[in-house]
């Protein structure tokens, strides 16, 4: 069975000939003899069920329970962002979409990654639900998660371009150690640089937080 399944016949012809006679001595067809000896590889039975068993379950995720389908897929490519069209929410995703495909064979090997992305983001609109901004006291590193409302995702850190994973995590880890009380505090106890802090800041990530810890008999 190995030895047809992974094309070994060609190269191996004589052994080849000592299966083909005791093939012929148990009265197997000439048809499938000849069959045998053209194989080049088959996909073992194993793999192929389990890719099966893989593609049901997706599938019943997508149809019975999306907002988590949805997560678990995004999650896995938070690298293949556009954070600027996510906050524009289904509007700004269709026009990203129209400049990628616009652009045809010239589209980069990110774009038509981020592309796929997108379509699948409009799907997910399409379906009555949505993004949440991210917010500097909830979000993941890289998971995007089910809010309460389990119509929602919450987008996670690293969607921000050049926000890697170390930052991101940063992030997080400093947040479970106690809560940040101000923008200064954010950036002594994080590895956000100047121009990550003030990306995330046009992002509106750091609405409504103080400057820094101090607070003046004004502030009171």
């Amino acid at each position: 069975m190995e030895f047809v399944r992974r094309g070994k016949a060609p190269v191996n012809p004589e052994k080849w000939g000592t299966y083909a006679d005791l093939m012929r001595q148990c009265n197997v067809p000439e048809w499938y003899i000849w069959s045998c000896s053209k194989i080049k590889y088959m996909f073992p039975k194993a793999h192929a069920t389990a890719y099966v068993l893989m593609a049901m379950r997706i599938a019943w995720f997508k149809l019975y329970k999306p907002i988590y389908f949805y997560s678990g897929y995004f999650s896995k490519r938070s690298d293949s962002f556009d954070v600027d069209a996510f906050y524009q929410g289904e509007e700004g995703i269709k026009r990203r979409m129209e400049e990628v495909s616009g652009k045809g064979t010239s589209a980069t090997d990110k774009e038509k990654n981020l592309l796929t992305v997108l379509e699948l983001a409009l799907e997910m609109y399409k379906r009555g639900f949505s993004f949440r901004p991210i917010d500097i006291n909830r979000s993941h590193a890289v998971d995007f998660l089910v809010e309460p409302d389990k119509k929602s995702l919450l987008l996670p850190f690293i969607v921000v371009d050049s926000l890697g994973l170390t930052c991101a995590n940063s992030i997080v880890e400093a947040r479970s150690e106690k809560p940040f009380i101000s923008k200064q505090d954010i950036k002594t106890r994080t590895k956000l640089t100047k121009t990550l802090f003030d990306r995330l800041e046009d992002l509106g990530v750091f609405d409504g937080m103080i400057e820094n810890d101090q607070i003046s008999l004004f502030d009171l």
